[in-house]
């Protein structure tokens, strides 16, 4: 009776510490009117929380293009696959999705409160749309 209330309280214990992992979808359009749009703009994680990025409509990706110092970004997810990342180490990485970047859809995680690298972040090559919008995001961090 002991292990099995052991066991329970792990249970309980893990199903919380994974319910922390936040989702975000990849659309076409957002609730608020906004087209070729990640459901978040800006995320923000502890050390160690997993992402996952939720294909609701065909067509989008999630690509990493910049980090802090260190970090290992991994390659493009496939068109209109769930994708997921963990994210290890603290600070701002800046995603993309391929096909539509010049029209804006483009996100930022924050990671563990850090900002120092918000400098690097502001430097990185984008077209247009998308080059407006991280730095308007990047003001509101």
């Amino acid at each position: 009776m002991r292990n099995l209330f052991l066991n329970l309280a792990i249970l309980l214990f893990s199903t919380s510490v994974f319910s922390a992992d936040l989702q975000i979808e990849m659309l076409n359009k957002r609730s608020d009117g906004a087209r070729m749009v990640y459901s978040e703009d800006i995320a923000k994680v502890d050390v160690g929380q997993t992402v996952e990025w939720v294909a609701k409509d065909k067509g989008h990706n999630v690509e990493m293009i910049a980090g802090p110092d260190g970090a290992e970004l991994p390659k493009k997810s496939k068109l209109s696959k769930n994708f997921s990342m963990k994210f290890d180490k603290a600070g701002i990485y800046i995603y993309k999705c391929s096909p539509h970047v010049g029209m804006g859809m483009i996100g930022i995680i924050v990671v563990g409160g850090d900002t120092s690298n918000k400098g690097a972040i502001s430097k990185v090559k984008l077209p247009g749309k998308a080059k407006k919008k991280r730095n308007a995001l990047l003001e509101g961090i």
